[in-house]
């Protein structure tokens, strides 16, 4: 077994660091207290190739798997988790449309997204279902040669961003499976009838915008529609087990930034006339954040390269993302009780980790969620 990386790997990882360390880090600041975001970050990403990475080269795409994407977005998050998700998002539900979608949609939809020339959404979570995805009700009915949008979204990354939307809706809802009611569509957001609200005070990721989403008669050809009609709940099943492993890796990103944080002050921090580094609670915390964190990406790793393989295991993906998330928080934790009172404020950067960390044990599915999916395929 060969833990090392390939040279291209390496080559990979060490772009990503060098892009991350030379854009990110003198805007973050200000980006995390606006929530805002300068575009011009993002058509650098898509220059240089880190942006829909998994695109296949037919459609314009470097065709990264599962493994060299996820390497990405640790690099980005070690230097900011707000600036690297709103890249890492950007083509959000485009592997949907590379697995289901017919040839004229991949081609109408992908290659856009890789040159920066368009953004890419997807619209699932609802007021009343998040977790509980098949409760969705925002619906699509069938009128002629369209569909017609009813319904709200809300927690949509790059919803005012968006040039398209992967809806996530109810097209058959007396189907007796409840996971076969919904469908994914395309919508395209200049559509009559769709509304995008920016949410605004987010308590982490701030750079990354979220909307609320609200579609009244808003009309769709039915060739918008991806894949079968009531294949929607299985699609975003396929999408969330991609994404839980992008934030797994974005989580030990975010741990390995306290961990270098902490390590940097511990150093220089001199109290009761020693350096913070040289006491036993402290070296225990330290070792403590580079066993977990090591295990994190170990578990990551091992995720991303079975998907590359063809190999979905689902309890696997769930362990990655339930332990990174719940890891990244204590680590940012830690890296704070180790600050004190500095770390408290804004010229620290791990009172943004701290911030940040958080959303890695809530979205792509809570811890919880995670802990149910491992428990149901170990117990079958």
């Amino acid at each position: 077994m060969d833990f090392e990386l390939s040279n291209e790997q390496q080559d990979i990882v060490m772009a990503a660091k060098e892009f991350a360390e030379g854009e990110f880090q003198e805007r973050a600041e200000e980006f995390d207290r606006d929530e805002s975001f300068d575009e011009a970050i993002f058509q650098k990403a898509a220059e240089l190739g880190f942006v829909g990475v998994f695109i296949k080269e037919e459609y314009g795409g470097p065709g990264m798997g599962s493994f060299d994407a996820s390497l990405i977005m640790e690099e980005f998050n070690v230097v900011d988790p707000g600036i690297a998700i709103t890249i890492g998002t950007s083509a959000f539900g485009a592997e949907v449309i590379e697995e289901f979608g017919t040839e004229e949609q991949k081609k109408k939809y992908l290659p856009p997204l890789v040159t920066g020339d368009a953004i890419m959404a997807t619209a699932l979570t609802e007021p009343d279902a998040g977790s509980d995805l098949a409760a969705a009700r925002t619906s699509a009915v069938m009128e002629g040669d369209e569909y017609v949008i009813n319904g709200s979204k809300i927690f949509i990354s790059n919803g005012i961003r968006a040039n398209n939307v992967l809806c996530f809706v109810q097209t058959d809802p007396d189907n007796d499976d409840r996971h076969k009611r919904h469908s994914m569509i395309m919508m395209e957001t200049d559509r009559s009838g769709f509304e995008a609200t920016p949410l605004k005070g987010k308590m982490g990721i701030r750079a990354s915008e979220t909307a609320e989403l609200s579609f009244n008669n808003v009309r769709v050809p039915c060739s918008n529609l991806v894949g079968d009609q009531g294949n929607g709940f299985a699609q975003s099943t396929y999408l969330f087990n991609h994404n839980r492993i992008g934030a797994a890796a974005q989580a030990v990103g975010i741990a390995r930034a306290a961990l270098e944080e902490s390590i940097r002050y511990v150093k220089k921090r001199i109290v009761f006339g020693a350096p913070l580094a040289t006491f036993q609670s402290t070296q225990f915390k330290i070792a403590d954040m580079f066993t977990w964190i090591k295990a994190g990406r170990n578990l990551y790793y091992e995720a991303a390269w079975k998907i590359d393989q063809g190999i979905i295991d689902h309890k696997l993906i769930a362990a990655a993302k339930s332990f990174c998330g719940q890891m990244a928080v204590k680590c940012a934790d830690m890296a704070l009780q180790m600050h004190g009172g500095y770390g408290y404020y804004s010229d620290y950067k791990v009172q943004r980790l701290y911030r940040d960390a958080k959303i890695t044990e809530i979205y792509e599915g809570t811890t919880e969620i995670e802990k149910l999916i491992m428990a149901r395929n170990l117990l079958k």
